[in-house]
């Protein structure tokens, strides 16, 4: 491709990615395909010689289309939400066309600074003491694995990553029983085993029990076992529980485990003030992570992780063979020593435009308005005699289920699980679910860009047309 045919490509690619933004409700919020039907449309071999980027991009509109699930349509208010944002999507055109890889100070110096910069915004932003430094990390899961491993090679003076775990007795990790899967699969990685993950007990309100960790810990400890980790949750998956960070604190500090908060969604709340009370505590974690991707706008992948103690960060980490020593390594950040990949995106790039673009108060105006949209939704569930709520509502998701006289709960999970296939038929509504103390929810999230209140409006409108629908 010539530089001017990419200049008339790129120019009609762009026009159609701003009808796209703006007509995206004219496509289906979940896909509506079977299985293999994209995959048949697909040719079983590759071509011999190159194809004219005109019949790539209608086989992209023909084949490729009807088998997306449009996760920027304003009701796509399934799992959490992969936002994206105009500046962010231009931002990323910049990254794909300079193609750096930004490992090394060396290799990009505005990348590396820039990155620097943002997670300090971040980090004020959200209201974390200056002694926190951050780095962008691609998921909550791989910052959660980093969360570990620091932990590990701490506990082991650095000499797990030397000789292994060895004989020795089995570190032990514990999160609340509804911790996110990512905690099992970073105890896996770390070599702890996940018969060695403890799941606490859960209060009312799903969070974790101080008391029952506590008491976990110290059952551990007589077992001659070794306590490293707790990971909290601010914002749980299935409910957004909030795990209370100040008692969690106390008991990490008392027996000198590592504190990681998992804030991946709730987290980008705290640029609110009013949000900060209910993270009381968070000062005290040793690390936390959050996703800007998923509700500040910036698009996937950009996670933000932070670090109490940054030394323990990068000497778990670094690996310096001579062909990656430069003169500047003394005096600037290698963020390809925070983290496991060593080769880095520009991503410091779409955060930086999304920032600026909306600024903080637009950036807070946003989230408050998601935040009281959930309540509202959540007032009308309270209001239906038909359904009722199934968890506290702090954020941007609502909890809940249909309910009948005379059903018990093994027949409502059915009845439920019912809904929720009819509702994503439809095209209209995305929506996901999950099971509370055995009971099935439906949750739906109101956090994506562009969503507004006449958009959850018309959710619940299809969610109680069919739910009428359906026989019990």
């Amino acid at each position: 491709m010539t530089p001017d045919e990419f200049r008339s490509h790129a120019h009609h690619l762009v026009d159609w990615m701003a009808d796209y933004l703006e007509n995206v409700e004219a496509h289906p919020a979940k896909a509506q395909v079977a299985p293999g039907e994209v995959l048949a449309k697909l040719p079983a071999c590759p071509p011999a010689r190159g194809e004219r980027f005109e019949a790539i991009f209608s086989d992209f509109r023909s084949a490729i289309m009807p088998g997306m699930t449009h996760w920027q349509h304003p009701l796509f208010c399934a799992y959490f939400p992969a936002n994206s944002s105009p500046p962010s999507v231009l931002a990323e055109m910049l990254m794909a066309t300079l193609g750096a890889q930004c490992m090394l100070w060396e290799t990009s110096p505005a990348a590396t600074e820039l990155e620097q910069r943002c997670m300090e915004w971040l980090r004020g932003m959200i209201g974390l003491p200056d002694a926190f430094e951050g780095v962008i990390q691609d998921t909550a899961s791989t910052s959660t694995l980093a969360a570990l491993l620091s932990a590990r090679e701490r506990a082991t003076g650095y000499g797990a990553n030397l000789t292994g775990l060895g004989g020795g007795a089995p570190f032990t990790v514990y999160t609340s029983a509804e911790g996110h899967s990512s905690i099992d699969k970073a105890v896996r990685i770390s070599g702890f085993g996940s018969d060695n993950l403890r799941r606490v007990a859960t209060d009312a309100n799903l969070a974790m029990l101080p008391e029952a960790l506590d008491e976990v810990i110290r059952s551990d400890l007589a077992a001659g076992l070794r306590p490293l980790a707790v990971v909290a949750t601010f914002g749980t998956t299935s409910s957004t529980a909030v795990d209370p960070l100040a008692a969690i604190a106390r008991v990490a500090r008392r027996h000198g485990l590592w504190l990681h908060v998992d804030a991946a969604y709730a987290g980008s709340a705290l640029i609110l003030p009013e949000a900060r009370p209910l993270a009381a505590g968070l000062e005290q974690a040793d690390s936390l992570v959050f996703n800007p991707h998923k509700w500040l706008f910036t698009n996937f992948d950009c996670s933000a992780y932070f670090v109490r103690d940054r030394e323990a960060l990068i000497r778990t980490f670094e690996i310096l063979p001579e062909y990656l020593k430069t003169k500047h390594q003394a005096v600037v950040n290698n963020y390809r020593d925070w983290g496991v990949p060593l080769g880095r995106r520009f991503r410091a790039l779409k955060l930086w435009f999304v920032i600026r673009s909306y600024g903080v108060e637009g950036l807070q105006a946003m989230v408050r308005s998601h935040i009281e949209w959930a309540r509202e939704f959540r007032s009308w569930v309270e209001a239906a005699p038909a359904f009722e709520v199934m968890a506290p509502s702090p954020f941007g998701l609502v909890c809940f289920r249909h309910v009948r006289p005379g059903l018990d709960d093994e027949a409502l999970n059915r009845l439920n699980a019912e809904i929720l296939d009819r509702v994503n038929r439809t095209g209209d509504l995305y929506i996901t679910h999950t099971k509370l103390r055995g009971r099935y929810a439906l949750r739906l999230v109101i956090s994506q860009t562009t969503v507004t209140l006449d958009h959850v409006r018309k959710a619940w409108e299809i969610i109680r047309a069919v739910a009428g629908s359906v026989q019990a």
